[in-house]
């Protein structure tokens, strides 16, 4: 008789642990009457990483999914409204182009699989405006510091689309809570001191550092860098991409506002760096910022020294905080019964935003196609590596992207970066062709594109490249038609402005009246 999957162990907390712990616990409780048991082990003696405060709009169906009240979240985790991300001096350096940025937004009026206006404003039908100005209203709402929605809006509803920055330390702790008190997930502090492998390569148990054996059906690991269940026991090997993105070194700080009243950026905000970027995330009552860096152009001493000249205020009794890492994949996220997910998994630069999403598209991806048997195992995990192994070359691929399409030559790091030994061959194609084609719906054809047309054309149009549409793209009908829908986009800028609060004041209402529930 087929061996039954029963007894899920995840090592490791954190955002990665807590978040599979939780949907998976979700999942089971309403499916199979507490039959399935999930147990979460992490050390008390390894710090999480805690700096990735950046998600994608799909967090809101995360939550709902585990029926996190939206007000309780945003309350408990200091968390703001992301709508976005702002790219400073990406385009070129200052000195070359003074105060150049670009908005990568979350909202654009017209979906532009239905129909795609990025053509027609490359012929000009627009009125000289930006690609992010022509298409969306939402540039205007986060220059102005407006929220995404009113305290009317029902939770999880909003006017523009957005996604949220939180503190990751305290998310982790309210999927703590709401894994082990509602859940009933089984929790143990202790560290893994050996993990046992069988001869045909499957783990059997772990023994922890007070000598607990404990034995499941299916491994998850969530326990960082370290990787110490695919990793380290079972010998995945990673796979550097470092000879395509180059950065490998972060330092960050956490910096107080200097009152209460202190307006709140309501998008990520990236600017260049000679050999790097600085990002800068604005939460309810700190902003959280850090220089992301390559260490072969710049020493950490003084990526340190220049995040502090960047932080605009005194920050010199702020401790900061040093990360390093590799940036690339294991050459497989799921082999026999262990699945790494998170850092364990995988890591690239966060420069937009992707490690949470990437775990969130992971945990969805076992709950749907959680292995009944033990037989169904292997057919599962070539699955998710196929499916997975393709989400990180795009994620890197777009990434890169960034760096390629800069018009900046004030340092080696973005000289080098356009080498073309270093870009992917499939963005090269990509990138030749839509010189003189736009961007099509077709370009992006698997359901599980990362990063999908309208990120690719507001990053494309907002960095200066160019596609040259033939005159003959586009019939009369449908050029007047594109000049009705820009001219619509242009109707609404004054009217969705004028009914949004200013991202604090909504922020300070959340502390004593809750979005209603449908």
């Amino acid at each position: 008789m087929a061996r039954k999957i029963n007894h899920v162990l995840i090592v490791g907390g954190g955002t990665a642990g807590w978040l599979t712990a939780a949907r998976l616990a979700k999942k089971f409780k309403s499916e199979s009457n507490g039959l399935m048991t999930i147990t979460l082990i992490e050390s008390s003696n390894i710090p999480t990483v805690g700096v990735g405060e950046g998600t994608w709009p799909t967090i809101r169906d995360t939550l709902k999914k585990l029926d996190i009240d939206e007000t309780d979240f945003i309350n408990e985790c200091d968390a703001t409204f992301k709508q976005g991300a702002r790219f400073v001096s990406w385009r070129n350096s200052p000195s070359e182009e003074p105060g150049n940025y670009y908005h990568h937004l979350f909202t654009s009026l017209y979906d532009p699989w239905d129909f795609n206006l990025a053509p027609y404003w490359s012929k000009n039908l627009s009125s000289e405006k930006t690609y992010a100005e022509a298409v969306s209203m939402q540039g205007d709402v986060c220059e102005l510091g407006l929220a995404p929605k009113t305290i009317a809006t029902p939770q999880y509803e909003g006017l523009q689309g957005y996604a949220y920055h939180l503190d990751a330390g305290k998310f982790a702790e309210m999927l703590k809570r709401k894994a082990i008190n509602d859940l009933n997930v089984s929790h143990i502090v202790d560290d893994v001191e050996k993990v046992n492998v069988n001869e045909s390569d499957w783990i059997d148990s772990i023994i922890t550092k007070t000598g607990l054996k404990i034995e499941a059906d299916l491994f998850i690991d969530c326990s960082g860098f370290g990787s110490k269940l695919l990793g380290e026991a079972l010998g995945i090997p990673f796979v550097s991409v470092s000879d395509v993105l180059f950065s490998n070194r972060a330092v960050a700080l956490q910096v107080p506002y200097e009152n209460v009243e202190h307006p709140i950026a309501c998008e990520t905000i990236s600017t260049a760096q000679p050999e790097g970027w600085i990002w800068d995330i604005g939460l309810q009552s700190r902003r959280g910022i850090g220089f992301v860096y390559s260490d072969e152009y710049l020493k950490p001493e003084d990526a340190e020294q220049r995040l502090r000249e960047y932080a605009g205020q005194d920050t010199s009794n702020i401790k900061a905080k040093h990360l390093s890492f590799d940036v690339g994949y294991r050459e497989k996220f799921w082999h026999n019964n262990c699945l790494a997910v998170g850092l364990s998994a995988a890591f690239v630069e966060p420069l937009e935003a992707s490690a949470i999403f990437l775990i969130e598209a992971a945990v969805n991806m076992l709950c749907e196609k959680f292995p009944q048997r033990e037989q169904d195992m292997d057919f599962i995990a070539q699955q998710f590596n196929q499916s997975f192994g393709f989400r990180w070359d795009k994620t890197v691929e777009f990434i890169k992207m960034h760096y390629v399409l800069s018009q900046r030559t004030d340092g080696e790091f973005w000289i080098n970066n356009k080498q073309p030994e270093t870009i992917p061959e499939s963005l090269k194609m990509k990138l030749q062709h839509w010189e003189a084609n736009p961007l099509s719906r077709y370009d992006f054809d698997n359901a599980f594109e990362p990063f999908v047309l309208d990120s690719y054309q507001y990053v494309l149009y907002g960095m200066g490249f160019k596609t040259q549409v033939s005159d003959h793209y586009g019939s009369r009908d449908d050029e007047r038609k594109a000049q009705q829908m820009f001219a619509k986009v242009e109707t609404l800028r004054e009217a969705v402005k004028g009914r949004l609060p200013s991202h604090r004041e909504l922020l300070n209402k959340l502390k004593e009246y809750k979005f209603p529930r449908i």
